[in-house]
């Protein structure tokens, strides 16, 4: 399939488009490569995809060294006029839209930045696959807009309409935008609602890339709500293995009790909620080094629990995650101590 991914040079999106490319479709890489985080692992993840950063030009599409199935191009979602080239020429049978402006406390000081990428950004996504219908288009949400919702597991049937940070209205706004173009377009889509997402080539303002740096350099951690939080972990491979299982699961029109279009919502997660002081205690073992904890309240923005209830996923392809916290964790510590030379 001819497979369009957006956020190509992002944490989830590297890995599936390595994963994809090895499977030999023919796919389209699309990232802006900015400066929210350092955007040399950016560059790093890219050249594990053949696509060197001396390569890479503004709005230039460029070919993989390795792969002779992947091309790549620098570009923002919002120029819309080059969106819609893109698909004009690659005419994608799959979009894949993973771009965002991630973080929750990244939105107090930068709240347009998630309007202009995570919506308007989202809004050209949905343009294009109107003028360029596609199979399916599988697009990233995220466990945060579950937000004050006090029902666990969380269920994809449970309401959730009190987000409690900018970042999760974008991905609650993202589902709503995606079932109108659905309904209104006959678009199949399907919301992907990531939980905690972790593992090798991950994001620095994460948990475990935060921990593992400061623990290794005898620094303290920062741990809120004095560690009385629990997370629903997610390991990368049982992420992007789950992403292509649904692939060719195109969602049809069908008699919902709320709607009748082509278009789904999902959680994607591990379904075994972790404490957060586990999960410390766990990096300490793998590092060999205890920990120093520095206790704090609750962060504004932030979530004591959250619990992915899979039950959908499973029903539809079978999906069961594979690897433990242990495991997940010495793979990422692995791959830490390669990548920074430690």
């Amino acid at each position: 399939m001819k497979i369009f991914i957006s956020g190509a040079a992002g944490f989830i999106g590297f890995h599936l488009t390595n994963l994809l490319a090895n499977q030999g479709h023919e796919i389209l890489g699309f990232d802006n490569i900015n400066d929210y985080y350092d955007i040399n692992l950016k560059y790093s993840r890219l050249a594990q995809l053949g696509i060197e950063k001396e390569q890479i030009s503004e709005k230039v599409v460029i070919k993989s060294k390795t792969f002779s199935n992947l091309q790549f191009i620098k570009a923002d979602l919002q120029d819309k006029s080059l969106v819609m080239k893109c698909f004009a020429d690659f005419k994608p049978d799959i979009v894949c839209n993973l771009a965002a402006q991630a973080g929750v406390r990244y939105s107090f000081e930068n709240p347009y930045t998630y309007i202009e990428s995570n919506v308007l950004g989202f809004l050209t996504i949905l343009e294009a696959c109107r003028a360029f219908p596609v199979q399916h288009l599988l697009y990233a949400s995220s466990s945060s807009v579950y937000g004050l919702n006090n029902n666990i597991p969380f269920s994809v049937n449970d309401k959730n309409d009190s987000p409690i940070s900018l970042y999760a209205a974008t991905k609650k706004s993202n589902e709503l935008m995606a079932h109108t173009y659905s309904y209104l377009f006959n678009i199949p889509s399907t919301g992907l609602r990531f939980f905690t997402v972790y593992g090798p080539w991950g994001r620095p303002d994460m948990a475990l890339f935060k921990f593992t740096k400061s623990i290794l350099a005898h620094s303290p951690i920062e741990v809120y709500n004095q560690g009385n939080m629990f997370r629903d972990f997610t390991y990368i491979d049982d992420i992007v293995h789950a992403i292509v299982k649904l692939i060719p699961e195109v969602p049809v029109e069908q008699n919902q009790p709320w709607t009748t279009a082509p278009f789904r919502i999902l959680n994607i997660g591990n379904g075994s909620p972790v404490n957060l002081m586990d999960f410390v205690h766990a990096i300490e073992q793998e590092l060999g080094i205890e920990a120093i904890i520095n206790y704090l309240p609750l962060q504004p923005g932030d979530v004591v629990s959250t619990h992915a209830d899979t039950s959908q996923l499973y029903e539809l392809i079978g999906f069961k995650p594979q690897t433990s916290i242990k495991e997940g964790i010495h793979q990422f510590i692995t791959w830490y101590k390669q990548h920074y030379k430690q």
